[in-house]
């Protein structure tokens, strides 16, 4: 490999970009190969896109909710009358909102704005990896990032992650424009979309800083005072971009704003730092239902799991053996070589976002590895079009033939995981890549019009295996707070102990999750009384204290389906009631108000941990007639946060008249017993 590398001086010629090629005669030619790669990418993420329902129920309401009212859609609140927030800054919401706005509450104008968020995203990362390697490293690091399969889930579903995507590789885009021109304008965009991406998914968002940051630092064109100060003002922007939300928020006066979701304090930045910060990486998250080890096994391997690897990691070993060649071959450039430049950008985010995800102790979920996905492209579309452009380096073809086999074995690998889906593709997979690899290494006893074609065939059967689960994933239906992409592996999920039946899978738009006892999942209909019975009474205070049994957890994971009697019910004189109903949990809350469009309080936020309501002001609303039934049988016991669940539940079921209609426990907070 030595032999390939020059002095710092100048750049090897074998490694330049080639020459551009005279504009052909029809110009719309140059468009078309970008044009279908954002066609498909449309396609896979737009058709049938309402199969999934709300999909996660939990920011569906807080997206009706933001069409009922101004102030819940600022402050994200999960319903109209403003109790609560969810527990995440709300900027994926305003786009829901928005949507939902100009095109009423329905599924498919909740999904819409996170499936543009993809087909934006494929689009800006064709455009940031082909300034460093070139229009065709672009649209592989494009049809990489969309294949997917983690990507097609989020790109298709509710959850913040689809902005947050976006917003990171238009930073990476601006940063690319920065280090070409040494503009301090984009830079300072560069930060900005950094810190917007924090009003989507908090601290998230920086785990691209140290990539960012280092590459300018080491590789922009001014000099270094210059870069330093540069940096100064992207941080700037990135604190403008992310603070003012914040700022307000803390400056708001409590009594007149939503409780702030996921605290027990009622501060943003204690949900900052607490609840969705540093207790993600140890693990002592205040009010979590897991954490202390109860979210999968930490370590260096753990994206290669069962659980994780079919989310993304289809391309993982072969994305950093390409950034080991990019690094090794661009090393001795001049500094401000865009190209290796841009190896250390999406190395440097690829790495840093993985050491994270592999070792945090906290809350994590399969999910969250679509933010590897951009980064996964563009180091395979880089790395694929430097080795083509070496292909005349007898190290560079067997260097491409051995990612070739080691990615044609990983697939067999994961699509085996899967037994019962598409049993040939393994096989078709790896027989196809070592034979294309061998076939590599003899391309000097080839002609020379079979290198093209053994090219694509190679890029075919690498992307086979994820865009086979890719299309699974677009062709089944998703709900709940946790969904997983692609067929079962039969491991965990989420990174989450205790898979298989009745774990946390959510697949093929089966409602799993922790129902009733011994983990089986609530069917629609059947009310929000995991662990407990109809009429179970009393018994439902008892469940929420220390002492008392803990609930079953699929109230808590996904949102139930009230019947027909129940929405009656509810619905009845709803416009005389501030919230028509009250629950003990967000997502057993969710589905409640989805399914009859007017507010329900949820009684400690996401887990029913947070310390909201007090007792007190509870039994003050319902004094003043502004809560009309409590929902019973809901809440978990996480041994952490806040306990007024039980308490609230506990007082309910001693003063009011517990009643079982469509099979769940209510009481009429307007019918006070005579004790």
């Amino acid at each position: 490999m030595t032999s390939t590398l020059t002095p710092a001086t100048a750049a090897p010629a074998d490694t330049d970009p080639p020459p551009a090629a005279a504009a052909p005669r029809r110009p719309w030619l140059r468009h078309a190969p970008l044009a279908a790669l954002l066609t498909g990418t449309a396609l896979l993420y737009l058709v049938g896109l309402s199969r999934s329902g709300w999909a996660n129920p939990y920011y569906s309401a807080a997206a009706q909710a933001a069409s009922q009212s101004w102030k819940a859609f600022f402050f994200g609140s999960l319903d109209g009358a403003n109790f609560i927030t969810v527990d995440k800054t709300p900027a994926a919401l305003w786009l829901m909102g928005a949507s939902v706005r100009l095109f009423g509450v329905n599924p498919y104008a909740i999904l819409l704005p996170q499936a543009l968020c993809g087909v934006g995203a494929t689009a800006l990362l064709y455009a940031t990896v082909r300034r460093f390697a070139g229009p065709a490293a672009g649209l592989i690091a494009g049809a990489v990032m969309a294949t997917t399969p983690v990507a097609v889930l989020m790109f298709r579903f509710n959850n913040p992650d689809a902005l947050l995507v976006l917003l990171l590789v238009a930073g990476a885009y601006a940063l690319t424009r920065a280090l070409e021109t040494g503009q301090t304008r984009w830079l300072a965009w560069a930060g900005a979309a950094v810190g917007f991406g924090f009003l989507a998914k908090m601290l998230q968002a920086l785990l691209v800083l140290p990539a960012f940051a280092l590459v300018y630092l080491l590789f922009g064109p001014p000099r270094l005072a210059v870069r330093c100060g540069q940096l100064l003002v992207a941080a700037a922007a990135m604190i403008g971009a992310a603070g003012w939300w914040v700022l307000v928020v803390e400056l708001w006066p409590a009594d007149s704003r939503p409780y702030i979701g996921g605290t027990q304090g009622d501060s943003v930045l204690e949900l900052t730092l607490g609840y969705n910060g540093f207790g993600r990486l140890t693990g002592e998250e205040v009010g979590s239902v897991g954490g202390a080890g109860g979210w999968g096994e930490t370590g260096a391997l753990r994206l290669f799991g069962t659980d994780l690897a079919g989310q993304a990691a289809w391309l993982l070993p072969a994305a950093l053996a390409l950034l080991a060649v990019g690094i090794a071959v661009t090393w001795r450039r001049p500094r401000t070589d865009l190209v290796r430049a841009g190896f250390v950008l999406w190395g440097g985010w690829l790495l840093v976002t993985g050491l994270v995800f592999s070792f945090m102790a906290g809350i994590f979920h399969a999910y969250y590895t679509v933010a590897l996905a951009p980064a996964l492209g563009a180091l395979t579309g880089a790395g694929a079009v430097l080795l083509w452009r070496l292909r005349d380096r007898s190290w560079a073809v067997a260097v491409a033939a051995a990612v070739l086999t080691g990615t044609g074995w990983w697939a067999y690998t994961l699509l085996g995981q899967a037994a019962d889906f598409v049993p040939w593709l393994r096989w078709l997979v790896l027989v196809g890549a070592l034979a294309t690899a061998c076939a590599l290494l003899a391309t000097h006893l080839l002609p020379a019009w079979s290198q093209r074609g053994l090219a694509v065939l190679a890029l075919t059967l690498g992307l086979t295996g994820p865009a086979a689960f890719a299309v699974q994933t677009a062709a089944s239906a998703h709900t709940g707070a946790i969904p997983s992409a692609g067929p079962s592996t039969g491991g965990g999920f989420g990174g989450m102990r205790g898979g298989g039946p009745g774990g946390f899978a959510n697949r093929g738009g089966q409602p799993g999750g922790f129902g009733g006892p011994g983990g089986q999942a609530r069917q629609p209909g059947q009310g929000g009384q995991p662990g407990g019975g109809p009429g179970a009474g009393a018994g439902d205070g008892q469940r929420f204290g220390g002492g008392g049994t803990r609930a079953g957890m699929g109230g808590l994971l996904n949102a139930t389906t009230p019947g027909a009697e129940l929405q009656a019910l509810l619905t009845a004189d709803a416009d005389r009631y501030d919230w028509v109903a009250a629950a003990v949990g967000a997502n057993n809350a969710a589905g409640y108000q989805l399914a009859v469009n007017r507010p329900v309080m949820a009684i400690g936020g996401f887990n029913g941990t947070d310390n909201a309501p007090s007792l007190a002001r509870f039994q003050e609303w319902v004094d003043e007639g502004r809560v009309h039934w409590f929902i019973g049988g809901s809440g978990f016991d996480s041994g952490s946060g806040s306990d007024v669940g039980s308490q609230i539940a506990a007082w309910v079921a001693q003063n009011f008249t517990a009643r079982t209609v469509s099979g769940t426990t209510v009481y009429d907070l307007t019918e006070e017993t005579a004790s």
